[in-house]
């Protein structure tokens, strides 16, 4: 296996005053190099847009020292004896029970049935994302999650347990529980004392179910007022809001022990289409991105974001054949080398139209692999997940993936679950009292 460690940065601003004046006026964004040789990319100032109205500071982005010193991994670096404790836990996993990590699946309904249990028992999945179908009360979802973790209690790794929990119309809690604005409204408050308090009360909320891990915020930034997938699920249409509450809100998710992943890098704002339905295209160049769409999740990775949802979205300027979920070039050339992300890299679903319509599912899957995802998210039907997961496996079989690019995700899946200590306990109750009195008092 590779040695792990930090990666040199391609690119780094020595000159002390030119740091003191980008962090007084305006923001940079780091670029690189691609791996591959392609295109170069350089820092590029950000627009007027990207500093937050009413706000004359740029968002909380720290910038590395000359060495590199100061600049963080996406989570926090662990000890030489906590490594050891990894490389031991990939050294006892088979092929196939590294393979099932590399997968988080949907559940059927509301119950675990024996879907659910295969899925456990026989793929060793990493983990499941909960929708409206599978909840109907805080008991019986309470009991759903319970009833996951006793059935995974074989296996050597606990379950990520996760779901999409933005607040506003992308809510999937039970009825029991009060609605927290949409993004939009919070973005027109323009607090990022306040972001961090609805951050920190779902983060409250899930925890209290048993969840360790949510898909949100989101850090789109809503910049075609026609797109008909983000719209009010973002902060706003401005670089520097989107930034400053959408870091808060994962600071707030995060300080409750749940595992916060942000998304849809890299930008799902200025799209037309519904990636459900199909595969949107985006007619940006690199430096459109730097300078706009990946500000805020530069900051994110800067601020010790432990894991990023990729997008199923088109940039023919960047990459004219694959989407971003099923790019190397966005996935290991901008994201990884250039961002000097080392966390935990998530697919949007692929049972969606983005996929499901363009592509086979198991190839497609294994594609997305071989360009640098971690994980893939399959949220709809055993038949496909299994599916998946046999395409990845037999691809391992042909060598068409190395073992060595199992080790390397499954490393960084091992690493995020120990940094949140992922329990197998049961949870013994919910109670929606407290929680709602806090959303109750969140303007006052």
């Amino acid at each position: 296996m590779r040695k792990r460690g930090k990666r040199s940065l391609p690119l780094i601003l020595t000159a002390a005053g030119i740091i003191i004046l980008a962090y007084l006026a305006v923001c940079y964004v780091g670029a690189g190099i691609f791996s591959d040789g392609g295109k170069a990319a350089v820092p590029q100032k950000a627009t007027e847009s990207g500093v937050p109205a009413g706000n004359n500071s740029c968002p909380d982005i720290s910038l590395p020292s000359e060495t590199g010193e100061g600049q963080s991994d996406s989570s926090n670096s662990l000890d030489s004896d906590s490594d050891r404790t990894i490389e031991e836990q990939l050294r006892n996993m088979s092929m196939e029970e590294k393979i099932g990590q590399l997968v988080i699946v949907g559940a059927d309904g509301y119950e675990n049935n024996e879907h659910s249990r295969r899925l456990i028992e026989n793929y060793h999945v990493g983990g499941f994302i909960l929708f409206k179908r599978n909840i109907k009360d805080s008991n019986q979802m309470l009991s759903l999650l319970n009833s996951l973790k006793e059935t995974n209690k074989a296996n050597k790794l606990p379950l990520f347990l996760s779901i999409d929990e933005e607040g506003g119309r992308i809510s999937r809690m039970p009825d029991e529980f009060l609605k927290i604005p949409s993004n939009r409204i919070i973005g027109e408050k323009n607090d990022s004392s306040l972001s961090y308090r609805i951050g920190n009360i779902i983060g409250e909320e899930l925890k209290m179910f048993g969840f360790n891990m949510d898909f949100a915020p989101v850090l789109d930034i809503n910049s075609n007022p026609q797109n008909p997938v983000i719209g009010d699920r973002a902060f706003g249409s401005e670089a520097g809001i989107v930034t400053e509450l959408g870091i808060q809100t994962m600071k707030g998710i995060q300080a409750q022990n749940i595992i916060s992943v942000v998304k849809h890098f890299p930008g799902h704002g200025d799209t037309s289409e519904d990636s459900h339905v199909g595969l949107p295209r985006v007619n940006n160049d690199l430096e459109r991105l730097y300078n706009f769409e990946l500000v805020p999740f530069s900051a994110a990775i800067e601020n010790r974001a432990d894991a990023v949802m990729i997008a199923h979205i088109l940039l023919p300027e960047i990459d004219a054949e694959n989407p971003a979920s099923l790019s190397k070039t966005i996935i290991s050339d901008v994201l990884r080398s250039s961002m000097h992300f080392d966390g935990v890299v998530i697919t949007d679903d692929f049972t969606m139209g983005a996929i499901e319509k363009n592509y086979d599912i198991g190839r497609a899957a294994v594609k997305s692999i071989q360009a640098g995802s971690d994980i893939v998210l399959v949220c709809h039907t055993f038949a496909k997940q299994e599916t998946v997961i046999r395409a990845i496996k037999s691809a391992v079989s042909a060598n068409e993936i190395s073992m060595e690019r199992i080790d390397e995700s499954v490393y960084r899946i091992i690493k995020l679950k120990n940094k949140y200590s992922l329990s197998a306990d049961a949870v013994k109750k919910a109670d929606s009292k407290v929680i709602n009195e806090k959303i109750k008092n969140l303007f006052n």
